[in-house]
């Protein structure tokens, strides 16, 4: 593509936007989450024993009920996965990080659809997703049926 005046102009509006959505209520109510996150010592712990647990989660999957752990695994990492989600600033990133996540699909959606009705904005949000056919992030390049 060809760097034009107008093409510039339109990425340097987006930059704009960008920076209003960081600077707005909910994008700094994410931020001060994440910050406060991350420097909580247990939550961090609680993320680190998920994550290990995961994995072993994952190659348990592999061979589904047949592994001879598959109910310990499955049990520990529900219980693990549960317990780092009611954590009170993991609880609070996630409540933050969903906000951010609505303010930025209703912004596609509202770009979208001020260029083209017919525009299809995969949102991953049904209440988004209601006036297209594609059921939002399928990533196939349209052989899931989107059109």
């Amino acid at each position: 593509m060809l760097a034009t005046v107008e093409s510039v102009e339109i990425i340097d509006y987006a930059e704009e936007l960008a920076q209003a959505i960081i600077e707005s209520d909910i994008g700094e109510q994410y931020f001060l989450s994440l910050y406060k996150m991350q420097a909580d010592k247990l939550a961090q712990e609680k993320i680190r024993k998920f994550s290990k647990i995961k994995e072993l989660y994952e190659e348990v999957q592999r061979f589904g009920k047949y592994h001879p752990n598959y109910r310990e695994v499955s049990l520990n990492a529900r219980q693990l996965k549960r317990d780092m989600d009611l954590h009170p600033t993991i609880a609070a990133y996630k409540l933050a990080e969903t906000e951010l996540q609505n303010l930025l699909d209703e912004v596609s959606v509202r770009v979208g659809r001020a260029v083209s009705q017919h525009i299809k904005v995969p949102t991953g949000n049904p209440f988004f997703d209601s006036g297209s056919s594609c059921s939002g992030g399928c990533g196939s390049g349209g052989s899931c049926g989107c059109s």
